[in-house]
This record gives structure tokens, C-alpha cells and sequence, in this order.
């Protein structure tokens, strides 16, 4: 074998590391950046979940101290308990507001800013701040449980789950409402 195969064949052991390498990096760093996009994915999730769980927490707590101050419900704990709690979930849901602020993607803060400002005017009902009739009331719910879904599309969209929660197989739904008091009935007696 003269030396200018002996340089060919060196040279194509050479070429072929080379190949070798710069493929194995770039699929090592491919992979890498899907192990961190799914980390970052389930850390969304997480923050989007837990969210919407403190959201639906301060709903709750409000609409248990509405209907017990309007004589809707009467409760069991006390009035300045029951803002105390409301106050708690209050904080829970601003911290879960942040983790949304440094995870979520423009659109899903945008929604959680506007869910955030429904979700306050339910609030504010139930402790007094605002005045409202019962109606004004139910609709503060419906704004704040459309932005919910609103929400819900934005992380959807984000997260890269197909489908849609606004297409004709999702109808638009109401407030889920007990049945009405008979005519003529006052509901606070």
C-alpha cells in the first residue's frame, strides 16, 4: 500500500469520526432541548393548574360568604372567618398568578390578567366593597367563569394541545343555578 492510500484510507477514518461526532452532538443536543421544553411543559401545566384551582378557591369561598350575608345560605362559621379565609385564597391565588407571569407564554398571562379582574369583582361583592343585586351578582360569575375557559384556551394553545374548547362541539354554557323559589316567595325568609 503506498503512502498516498495510506493518507486516503487515514483521511477517511478521520472524515468518518468527524461525521460520527457532529451527529451524535447534534442529536445529544436535540434531545436535550426536548428534555427541557417537556420539563418546561410540565412545569406550565403545574402553574396553570394550580392556578385555576385558587381561582376556583376564592369562588367558592366568595359565593359561601355572599349567600350567608344575603341570607342565601346560612353558614356555620362567622362572618370575619369567612373573609379570613377569602383573604388566604386571595394570597394563594396571587401566588399562583406569578408563577403564571414567569411561565406562561403572552397570551396565557394576557387571559390570566383577564381572569384575575373578574375574579376580583367577585370578590368584591362578596365582602362589600362593590354593591350589586343578586343578578349583577350571577353575572359577575358568568364573566369570570367565561375568562376561566378563556384561560383554559389560551394554556391549551400554549401547551400545543390540539383541539378547542370554543368550536360547535362546545356549546356556550350558563351558571349551573338551583331552581327558582316559587313565585311569590321571599328567598330570604
Amino acid at each position: 500500500m503506498g503512502a498516498i492510500e495510506q493518507l486516503v484510507t487515514v483521511a477517511a477514518v478521520l472524515l468518518g469520526a468527524l461525521t460520527t461526532h457532529v451527529t451524535n452532538h447534534a442529536m445529544e443536543r436535540n434531545r436535550n432541548r426536548v428534555m427541557l421544553l417537556t420539563r418546561w411543559d410540565d412545569r406550565k401545566l403545574d402553574a396553570y393548574e394550580g392556578y385555576v384551582d385558587a381561582v376556583r378557591a376564592c369562588i367558592f369561598l366568595a359565593v359561601q360568604l355572599y349567600e350567608h350575608k344575603e341570607g342565601l345560605r346560612p353558614s356555620g362559621k362567622t362572618e370575619p372567618e369567612m373573609i379570613a379565609e377569602l383573604a388566604e385564597a386571595g394570597r394563594l391565588r396571587g401566588r399562583a398568578f406569578e408563577r403564571i407571569m414567569l411561565l406562561g407564554g403572552d397570551d396565557v398571562v394576557e387571559a390570566a390578567h383577564q381572569l384575575n379582574a373578574a375574579a376580583l369583582q367577585i370578590d368584591w361583592q362578596a365582602t362589600g366593597r362593590v354593591t350589586g343585586s343578586l343578578e349583577e351578582w350571577r353575572e359577575r360569575n358568568r364573566v369570570t367563569f367565561k375568562e376561566i375557559n378563556e384561560f383554559h384556551e389560551a394554556a391549551r394553545v400554549d401547551l400545543g394541545v390540539q383541539g378547542s374548547l370554543k368550536d360547535e362541539s362546545h356549546p356556550e354554557r350558563d351558571l349551573l343555578l338551583p331552581p327558582g323559589e316559587p313565585r311569590g316567595s321571599d328567598p330570604a325568609a
